[in-house]
């Protein structure tokens, strides 16, 4: 599975950007699926998970209220949609596939991951 990540770039503090991902096959029937991202200096973080059919989500909770996942099982594409943006949602966003069709949080959980794209996030 190649995963394509885009949609990242350089916003002011308050705005938006959704994040596209593409998958090269179709992994919505047995994968969730997952944005993490990447600050320099910092450990990749989970940001949010959807489960395979989008019944269950998961964010991390400095981005609750402000991002929405989702999924278009048709296109094998996912979304990350994020509002309000902040200076420290600043990083690199990954998209990454899950061993299973449920939602998952943990790194260790994903084992398809796309290149990243930047978002970067002024205040």
């Amino acid at each position: 599975v190649q995963l394509q990540a885009s949609g990242g770039g350089s916003v002011q503090a308050g705005g938006s950007l959704r994040l596209s991902c593409a998958a090269s096959r179709r992994t919505s029937s047995n994968n969730g699926m997952g944005w993490f991202r990447q600050a320099p200096g910092n450990e990749r973080e989970f940001v949010a998970g959807i489960s395979w059919n989008g019944g269950s989500t998961l964010y991390r909770d400095s981005v609750k209220g402000r991002f929405t996942i989702s999924r278009d099982n048709s296109k094998n594409m996912v979304y990350l949609q994020m509002n309000s943006l902040k200076s420290e949602d600043t990083a690199v966003y990954y998209c990454a596939a899950a061993r299973t069709a449920a939602v998952a949080s943990q790194k260790a959980s994903y084992h398809y991951w796309g290149q990243g794209t930047q978002v970067t996030v002024s205040s």
